[in-house]
């Protein structure tokens, strides 16, 4: 069984309490959601938050909304995944953040097919990066991060989930799946209200509330008619995880 994992929180460093930003009369999380439901390989959709007291507000949340959820460690991001994984049986696992309200079901479904294909333990679409920042893929199987969990020792592995996966390539067959073109200074995710902003000026024109989730395709569309709008969030630094991506 594939699962989409949503890693969620209320607290951020650099944004608190975001998951839940008005974005076209609807939380940001909702839309994260969302977009994931007309998956043709995802079969559940879990949001793994923290035990902490903070996150009491967002399991409210998920309860009220039927969407199931997990409660872990806060800063053993990888432990918490593991552990959410297992308790609901999962084999395949793709990874969500919260942040990312543009992600596209199609491009989950291709790295799916990618993993399926080619018998991998891990795939993704950010090494080296070439979709925007905020449609990053990774997709791996259960023993995989199994074997992350157990074996993973360094801080910064156990709170990024896969970069066990990505350093260690002799212990993980893994691949990537490029888009074709560079487009990976264009920011889809969202840690400034900048972000946000930016956001909402593409919901604003794509979202349809009672429609299927806009595409990659139909975003770039839009962008390349209203080019100035990339430059709401230009200057906001690119994430530091983003780019050790392609050399970790």
């Amino acid at each position: 069984m594939l699962a989409a994992i949503i890693q969620a929180r209320m607290g951020s460093t650099r944004f608190p309490n975001k998951i839940f930003e008005n974005i076209s009369g609807t939380p940001l999380i909702e839309h994260v959601v969302n977009r994931l439901l007309p998956s043709k390989t995802i079969k559940k959709v879990i949001i793994a938050t923290t035990q902490n007291p903070k996150d009491d507000v967002l399991v409210e949340w998920c309860a009220k909304k039927k969407i199931t959820f997990y409660r872990g460690s806060e800063d053993d991001v990888l432990g918490r995944y593991y552990g959410a994984a297992e308790n609901f049986g999962a084999t395949e696992i793709v990874r969500v953040t919260a942040d990312d309200p543009c992600k596209d079901w199609r491009i989950i479904d291709s790295v799916v097919d990618l993993l399926r294909k080619e018998k991998l333990d891990f795939a993704y679409n950010n090494k080296p990066p070439s979709f925007p920042e905020g449609v990053d893929t990774e997709v791996f199987t259960f023993d995989a991060i199994k074997k992350s969990y157990k074996n993973a020792k360094d801080q910064f592995e156990r709170e990024h989930v896969t970069q066990y996966m990505y350093r260690n390539p002799g212990l993980f067959k893994q691949m990537n799946y490029s888009f074709g073109k560079d487009l990976s200074h264009i920011r889809l995710t969202i840690d400034t209200q900048k972000d946000i902003e930016f956001v909402r000026e593409i919901y604003k024109e794509l979202y349809k509330p009672n429609g299927s989730p806009f595409s990659l395709d139909e975003l770039l569309i839009f962008l390349s008619s209203r080019p100035e709008l990339l430059e709401i969030n230009s200057g906001v630094a690119r994430s530091a995880m983003y780019s050790k991506k392609e050399c970790s």
